[in-house]
């Protein structure tokens, strides 16, 4: 999951459907890649650095909070 794209669509107070619809890609493509099952191009990634004025490299990081948690009981 990249938590710090959907935290930064939350915070933009933003569903992921208007998301999808700004940058000009389907909602089960927007889904995938904060999902974090689909990377997307970098046009794409361009586009969600200038919506939410976050740098790409932090919002495409992946978190790996379930692996964490098992890591530290």
């Amino acid at each position: 999951m990249r938590e710090n794209l959907r935290n930064a669509r939350k915070d933009a107070s933003m569903t992921q459907q208007q998301v999808a619809d700004k940058i000009g890609i389907s909602l089960r493509y927007y889904q995938n890649i904060e999902q974090g099952s689909r990377t997307g191009d970098f046009e794409i990634w361009d586009n969600l650095e200038d919506l939410f004025n976050i740098h790409q490299r932090k919002l495409r990081e992946i978190s790996n909070n379930r692996l964490d948690r098992e890591d530290n009981p």
